[in-house]
């Protein structure tokens, strides 16, 4: 079946904000796509990788996002139009060679979508990267819908090779993961080869060729300011009023609403911002001119507020710009937020249209985020804390990002620690050199590879005593089962080595390396126990690599080959209430009856069977035997 992506031209098709972003690529004849999975950008990759056979173009998911920019900018530079992806924290990865690229420029259109996330709704932190910028100069867009978005992915390639500069597209969840109705341009044949020209004097940032590239950076900056004048997708929409509201990117949309409700249709004039990053300045001074007073809607940062209130002050004009007075500075933008500050700008009652609030008593039980049923890592942490339990020792967790994140909640509490992608062992190193506290990394099979292998060389090197624990459930899980290089797998399917965890760690000089299924329990537990008594006894670093494939994989996989799994049910005679099932490993499958003995809900169950194990009066037995096939699937 031919993927709506590829649908002709003229074709209305009803998109998320990435496959609309992935099809602008696809007009615009883009060659190379890179990505490393992290929400709210993974599907702009996934989409280009479920066609890129098709129509021919090379897709990958890279080891992590400084990767990724390399490779798309690496073909940029030979001509080829490419694309890269990432999360908004995925930036700060891929920051060093971001910058390099501002000053050398390229040669075929690149595209550094941004996806960022105000109000952290899957993030550590909301960082707007339309500071990265105005840092590096290079020039910032952004988009209201997903139609717009798809349009401007397409501009934006001639765009960049117009003014010779990588460009990025900002983003946000809203946008990413909103649906809306895409209108089909005509698709351009992809140009998948390139050729790189030497000039030693433009690629080789030595102190000598960056000192002029400076001085070209600068210029090229120069004509970006211009060029952004006739950016299509920036318009003032002037109703003769001499209020304005300049509305950046998601905003508009939500102006337009607010407006809407507000009566105020057609009375305040708009000014729509697609180039945040320089604004337009010429179409900026024209809305200036005919206001007395500004409102500047856009998410997060002041971003856009600062450089209105630049030009106010270079024209010598006596205006008022609101901005983050009036538009809180966290969070993401809602139509009552943007309500509200439209209302006070206007000065106007808080009666006028439909903005009052109805609160209504819904008494919704809570549910905490926890681990799937069936999920390894559940066990895992449950074997762990057992393990710490015999040794007695006084244990620091220095935790990473991916599902294993879920374990800083009860009943594990197992997670002190938890900055960044790779940070788990890096901090660890850290803490091991001037703590007594024994040190246990944990850390996912992706996330090793992204970022996990520089500071466990560095622990070797250093010799930093820790038990770093791979939680390895042979999938990216988190966000939506992307490959890596521990699969076997591409991004489009094709078969790949495996890059085994356990070799790597042995060819840097880790003594102590153990791989266990973490759905044997007593095994698992005595072996942790080992490995922490190594480490304390041997001042050394040990790797530990649990390993069992994500339980809604084997699930999937089980389904479509017809194998039935096991099914546990509880022996209420033999089961005494001791919660060890439901409160201590926690999983969501167990429930506790009004006599506080355990059931299992069958439905929900994973057929792991590591709570009969777990289950310290074997009440917990098998109900039903599965196919014999069960048992070769998972590890």
């Amino acid at each position: 079946m031919k993927s709506k992506l590829l649908l002709p031209e003229g074709s209305r098709v009803l998109l998320l904000g990435n496959e609309a972003i992935a099809r602008g690529a696809i007009e615009a004849g883009i060659g190379v796509a890179s990505a490393y999975p992290g929400t709210p950008s993974t599907e702009v990759l996934e989409a280009l990788a479920e066609v890129a056979k098709d129509i021919g173009i090379y897709v990958e998911w890279s080891v992590n996002e400084k990767v990724a920019y390399e490779v798309a900018y690496g073909a940029a530079m030979c001509g080829v139009r490419a694309l890269v992806a990432m999360k908004h924290v995925g930036l700060n990865v891929a920051a060093d060679p971001l910058m390099s690229s501002g000053y050398t420029g390229v040669n075929g259109g690149f595209v550094i979508v941004s996806a960022e996330d105000p109000s952290m709704w899957s993030s550590q932190n909301e960082q707007d990267n339309r500071y990265y910028g105005l840092h590096a100069f290079i020039p910032v867009f952004e988009a209201y819908n997903p139609g717009e978005a798809k349009d401007i992915i397409r501009e934006l390639f001639d765009f960049s090779e117009k003014v010779k500069q990588p460009v990025i597209f900002r983003s946000t969840t809203r946008l990413a993961h909103c649906r809306g109705p895409v209108i089909y341009g005509p698709m351009r044949s992809p140009s998948t080869k390139g050729m790189f020209e030497k000039d030693p004097k433009r690629w080789t940032l030595i102190p000598a060729h960056a000192r002029l590239r400076r001085i070209e950076l600068l210029k090229r900056w120069e004509k970006i300011k211009h060029e952004v004048n006739n950016w299509p997708y920036n318009k003032f929409i002037d109703n003769d009023s001499r209020y304005t509201i300049v509305a950046v990117g998601m905003s508009y949309g939500f102006v337009i609403d607010a407006l809407s409700q507000l009566n105020l249709n057609g009375k305040v004039n708009i000014l729509k911002l697609s180039s945040s990053v320089p604004i337009p300045v010429e179409l900026t001074r024209k809305a200036l001119e005919k206001s007395d007073k500004v409102l500047v809607i856009e998410e997060l940062e002041p971003i856009v507020e600062m450089q209105v209130k630049s030009l106010v002050h270079d024209l010598g004009l006596s205006i008022k710009v609101h901005g983050k007075d009036l538009v809180p500075q966290h969070y993401e933008l809602t139509l009552r937020r943007v309500i509200e500050a439209i209302v006070k700008f206007m000065e106007l009652k808080r009666t006028i249209g439909s903005t009052k609030e109805v609160k209504v008593k819904i008494n919704i039980p809570p549910r905490p985020p926890t681990f799937c049923p069936g999920c390894p890592h559940r066990a895992s942490f449950y074997e762990l804390k057992r393990a710490v339990k015999t040794i007695k020792a006084n244990v620091v967790y220095s935790g990473d990002i991916g599902c294993y994140s879920l374990a800083i909640l009860p009943p594990y509490n197992m997670q002190d620690i938890l900055i960044e992608m790779g940070g788990s062992i890096g901090v660890a190193n850290g803490i091991s050199h001037v703590s007594n506290q024994v040190v246990i990394a944990t850390i996912g099979d992706s996330t090793f590879y992204h970022t996990g292998i520089p500071p466990l060389i560095n622990a070797i090197y250093n010799n930093a005593p820790m038990l770093i624990v791979v939680l390895d459930n042979r999938i990216t899980a988190m966000t939506g089962h992307q490959p890596h290089p521990g699969t076997g797998i591409r991004a489009t399917g094709e078969t790949a080595p495996i890059i085994s965890v356990e070799a790597i760690a042995k060819s840097i000089g880790v003594e102590y390396v153990k791989t266990l299924d973490p759905y044997n329990v007593k095994e698992s537990i005595n072996t942790l126990t080992d490995a922490l008594r190594y480490v304390i006894e041997r001042k050394k670093p040990a790797l530990v690599v649990m390993r069992r494939t994500c339980a809604l994989i084997i699930s999937s996989m089980a389904r479509r080959r017809g194998i039935e799994k096991p099914l546990y049910r509880v022996e209420v005679s033999k089961c005494k209430a001791c919660k060890t099932c439901y409160e201590a490993f926690g999983c969501p499958a167990i429930s506790p009856r009004d006599d506080g003995k355990a059931q299992i809900d069958p439905i929900l169950c994973a057929g792991c069977g590591v709570c009969a194990q777990v289950c310290p009066f074997n009440a917990i037995v098998i109900e039903k035997e599965p196919t014999p096939e069960w048992n070769r699937l998972g590890f």
